[in-house]
């Protein structure tokens, strides 16, 4: 038996045996000890034929009360060491745990810190991307007798950069009226002439103030995508690539969110045994799950996290399991969006 829990199991219930064994010798004792009160009672109302009765009756008082001498003090003895081993099982699993509980806790933060250090990049790409002259020759021959040309360059520009960058989906440039002029992959997904006007990633990506600031979502389907799982980052195209230049239109940029973030949660440094009891998720600031290791309730489930304010930490589920978890850092320009990493490990199985 290698699982300490087991060890820790099989004490208590040899110091629950010990009690109740104990406290049965001593009810027994106490009917044999007024059995032999009334057979010396008896005997004495027999006058001289009762004699012999007595001198049985009166040895049977006697072991009656060595029994009671030496269940209490088995009692004292037994009984308290068994109650001295329990607490110090206890407070070993107890340790166990806070041990476990603090691993699984640097776990969760090292699960979180690859997402922001992805999702950084993320950011600097569409920044990056905005200021392709191909992308905002573009937007800026919208009235001219090339523009068909051009935002054909455009889209062949970003069929290029999605070849040499594999974790999106796909690219968009967007006009000023919210129409799709030109993406990545037109044969896989035909969006060109769609008006995105209304979206919320349209609408604040327009609002930016220089070209140093972008737009990040939380992960979301999108159907034009087929209901991919993205993440959806955005910039303001301008006049001439330049930070303070015109605002032309807008660069959005879909992140491959599902296989990305499944290769985190799946990739933790856990035994092959703890897996059998763990799920590791990323949960965003709703503490809806957005990426779990068992693939269950994404973007559907709200995980009941406990983090009480706190940056990391782990605590004690009701049915035993501990939940570890570690807010995002931020890395870079990047803070985050208030994501989670979470990880939950329910008990050792005894045996």
């Amino acid at each position: 038996m290698s699982n300490p829990q087991a060890i820790v199991d099989l004490t208590h219930e040899v110091k629950r045996l010990a009690t109740s064994k104990i406290s049965d010798i001593n009810d027994i004792n106490r009917e044999t000890t007024f059995l032999a009160l009334n057979a010396l009672i008896e005997a004495a109302r027999a006058g001289d034929a009762g004699k012999g009765f007595a001198v049985v009756a009166s040895q049977v008082k006697h072991v009656s009360r060595r029994i009671s001498e030496i269940t209490t003090a088995l009692n004292k003895d037994l009984a308290g060491s068994l109650s001295t081993l329990t607490q110090l099982g206890d407070s070993m699993i107890d340790r166990l745990r806070s041990h476990d509980g603090q691993r699984c806790a640097d776990l969760a933060l090292n699960m979180i810190d690859v997402i922001d250090r992805n999702l950084y990049e993320r950011s600097c790409d569409v920044r990056w991307w905005a200021t392709d002259s191909a992308v905002v020759d573009c937007l800026a021959a919208r009235d001219d007798a090339h523009a068909s040309a051009k935002a054909a360059h455009a889209a062949e520009r970003l069929a290029v950069i999605l070849d040499s960058y594999t974790v999106y989906r796909d690219l968009w440039v967007v006009d000023e009226h919210g129409v799709v002029i030109a993406n990545g992959r037109q044969a896989q997904y035909p969006v060109r002439g769609q008006n995105v006007g209304e979206t919320a990633w349209f609408r604040s990506a327009m609002k930016t103030t220089s070209g140093a600031d972008y737009v990040a979502a939380d992960i979301d389907t999108l159907a034009p995508l087929r209901h991919a799982q993205v993440a959806t980052y955005t910039t303001a195209i301008r006049e001439g690539g330049r930070a303070n230049g015109r605002v032309l239109g807008v660069l959005a940029i879909f992140f491959d969110w599902a296989p990305q973030a499944g290769a985190v949660v799946k990739g933790v440094r856990l035994s092959e045994e703890e897996w059998t009891r763990t799920r590791c998720m990323i949960v965003d600031s709703s503490f809806r799950v957005i990426a779990a290791s068992d693939d269950k309730g994404i973007l559907n489930e709200r995980f009941p996290l406990q983090a009480e304010g706190r940056k990391t930490g782990y605590y004690g589920a009701h049915d035993g399991t501990v939940v570890s978890f570690a807010a995002t850092p931020g890395y870079e320009t990047w803070r985050g969006l208030g994501w989670y990493g979470v990880i939950c490990q329910k008990p050792a199985q005894q045996g």
